[in-house]
């Protein structure tokens, strides 16, 4: 299995903390947010190569944070030649290159690199070895507000993902999805099935509300927290209470 890391994105909301500094390199702690998801994800042993897709503004200091890391765990840094918002490839787009530059053909379980989690990323991992299907990862959320900002799903009793949808005005479920997906190599292609017909590269979570209509994705319900790094003030907020959330 190959992890893909998303971190091409050029983090505006934050300025001017991301002006010079990439988003998953900012600190929290005595670590970088990076640092703390390739963490979790040498807790699943089947992995055996991180690839981390860059944007080319901050590729050096990621080759500079691969070269740092003291773990014996394959990391490819890629550069995905965007320069700015206006020509990004999005995060469909990204995971498509780096399959393509590093010819996956092998599962790969897709992260945002701006989601800081406390759950057990394996738990999910032995969940999709149970379904043997797509699986995404959600969580129950009872806030209407919060649901808007978010992927909304609708489930069925098993577990299956019957409807998703980005940042509904009116969510049909308290269960949204998260930027974490683990897929099987026979959905690789369908990747780029989905850009080729011109779909919306950008949200990670348009290509789930599209293949859920081609085959099963079930959801995996986790417990814990996920945090989105968007604003200064949702950084602020995490830097301060650390403690308590790891």
């Amino acid at each position: 299995m190959k992890a893909i890391m998303l971190v091409a994105g050029y983090a505006t909301r934050l300025y001017p903390l991301t002006l010079n500094v990439p988003k998953a390199l900012l600190p929290v702690g005595d670590k970088a947010i990076l640092d703390y998801i390739v963490d979790e994800v040498l807790t699943i042993p089947e992995i055996d190569e991180v690839i981390v897709v860059s944007n080319h503004k901050f590729y050096e200091q990621f080759v500079n944070w691969g070269s740092a890391r003291n773990t014996e765990l394959k990391i490819t840094i890629l550069d995905d030649n965007t320069t700015d918002d206006s020509n990004k490839l999005g995060a469909i787009g990204d995971m498509n290159f780096a399959i393509d530059t590093c010819g996956i053909d092998d599962d790969i379980i897709v992260l945002a690199g701006d989601n800081l989690f406390n759950y057990k990323l394996k738990d999910g991992y032995d969940y999709f070895k149970q379904m043997d299907k797509d699986v995404i990862f959600t969580k129950q959320i009872d806030l209407v507000e919060d649901l808007r900002r978010m992927a909304n799903v609708e489930l069925d009793e098993n577990g299956k993902v019957l409807s998703l949808v980005e940042k509904p005005q009116n969510p049909k479920s308290n269960i949204a999805a998260y930027a974490t997906y683990i897929y099987k190599k026979d959905t690789l292609p369908i990747i780029k099935k989905y850009l080729a017909e011109g779909n919306n590269p950008d949200a990670p979570g348009f290509f789930p509300a599209y293949l859920h209509k081609i085959k099963d994705v079930y959801a995996y319900k986790f417990d814990g927290e996920c945090i989105d790094i968007g604003t200064p003030e949702s950084y602020k907020n995490v830097c301060e209470n650390i403690e308590k959330f790891f």
